[in-house]
């Protein structure tokens, strides 16, 4: 059933910590907090917005250095000191003339449970919590921050035609 309904995914709606990252905060001497992210999430992503694909972030951290990485992407819908994600996702919904029922979320922990109920497609890494994987479509083999959203978007894009072999020639 989940497979079947990818290839009319129009948005995909992420989280960050513990999605795009691994949930991981390494706190520098002076306070900065620092967080990494997967390479193959990224070439996905910026792949997807090509083949266009909306991916927009709705986060509850304030990382300007997230902010920045996504932006370099490609990716513009980011959102981030959301403390109330359902609202934030309906006014984007409604403001882009969105189905909630194309859109696939993909997030990892308590906060994300309402929006992901709100969605067509509910997903979350291998590491969310038990009560975000109660809830959702798929469960991702792979943990946050590790690959979990490459897994997501390269099966929209194989559903629609647009993932591409190694030679660069689409399936």
């Amino acid at each position: 059933m989940f497979l079947d309904k990818l290839a009319n995914v129009t948005v995909v709606i992420l989280d960050v910590d513990g999605v795009l990252t691994d949930g991981s905060v390494l706190v520098t001497e002076e306070g900065e907090q620092l967080r990494t992210m997967n390479i193959k999430d990224g070439y996905a992503l910026q792949w997807a917005i090509k083949q266009g694909l909306k991916i927009c972030i709705i986060s509850g951290g304030r990382s300007a250095g997230v902010v920045k990485r996504l932006n370099g992407l490609g990716i513009v819908d980011v959102f981030i000191g959301i403390s109330d994600k359902l609202t934030c996702l309906k006014d984007y919904l409604s403001k882009n003339e969105i189905d909630a029922n194309s859109a696939l979320y993909m997030g990892d922990d308590i906060p994300d449970i309402p929006v992901l109920l709100h969605c067509g497609l509910k997903t979350c890494p291998e590491d969310a919590s038990i009560d975000v994987k109660a809830v959702v479509d798929y469960i991702s083999p792979i943990p946050g921050g590790k690959g979990c959203v490459r897994d997501v978007i390269e099966k929209i894009l194989r559903a629609k035609g647009l993932w591409h072999h190694a030679d660069g020639h689409f399936w």
